[in-house]
């Protein structure tokens, strides 16, 4: 089965078995709260991102509000999470940022995102994707290098070469579902350390497959 083929029939399945899961799953209302708890979810469960950013956002919402703040005021609420010290500087540095720069608004232009402190591409498609519906890019965890690399769609950890990749296979307007549904399928059964391949809807056209 050709690439594009292959990458057709997935995203059918996944679609079928997930599809209530497409969307991510970082609780948020806005932009700039979804931009808080994607840089929040480096290295730590989106439940966990969850719990702390349910109190944050109650004490402190809006970018005008994160911008006064010293970084260390937001340790009562992150330190549970991992690199908090860092997530806290950039957060900080983001919010003076955005009132800086662009009107205390979170820029819809994958260029000016990736220009904050802390946010990459992944970041930024997540943002983009799902809170403006602008498909610049895929956005690529460690979900989505076990999956590709599992389905033989990449050969590579290389998040960049697995993104580029995963774009010429699907129409732009796929873009977040291919994340979203690949998410879904290494929290279910493809996970990095073991793949539960007797309950996986692709068994049949995998080439990783124990069937």
């Amino acid at each position: 089965m050709a690439s594009r083929e292959l990458m057709d029939e997935v995203m059918r399945r996944l679609k079928r078995r997930y599809r209530a899961q497409m969307r991510t799953s970082l609780d948020h209302t806005n932009p700039w709260e979804l931009l808080v708890a994607t840089m929040l979810s480096a290295q730590s469960q989106d439940a966990q991102v969850n719990k702390v950013t349910a109190r944050l956002f109650k004490a402190y919402r809006t970018p005008k509000e994160f911008a006064r703040l010293r970084p260390g005021q937001l340790y009562p609420y992150i330190g549970v999470l991992g690199l908090y010290r860092g997530k806290a500087r950039n957060i900080v540095a983001t919010a003076r940022m955005l009132e800086g720069r662009y009107g205390g608004e979170v820029p819809r232009a994958m260029d000016d995102l990736v220009k904050l402190p802390g946010v990459g591409r992944k970041t930024a498609n997540v943002v983009l994707g799902n809170a403006f519906h602008v498909y610049a890019g895929i956005a690529i965890d460690t979900h989505c290098i076990t999956v590709a690399n599992r389905l033989g769609i990449a050969r590579t950890r290389d998040p960049v070469k697995i993104e580029e990749r995963l774009m010429k296979l699907v129409d732009r307007k796929e873009y977040a579902n291919v994340s979203h549904l690949f998410i879904a399928l290494g929290r279910d059964v493809c996970t990095a350390r073991v793949k539960r391949c007797e309950g996986c809807v692709l068994r049949d056209i995998c080439p990783s497959s124990s069937r």
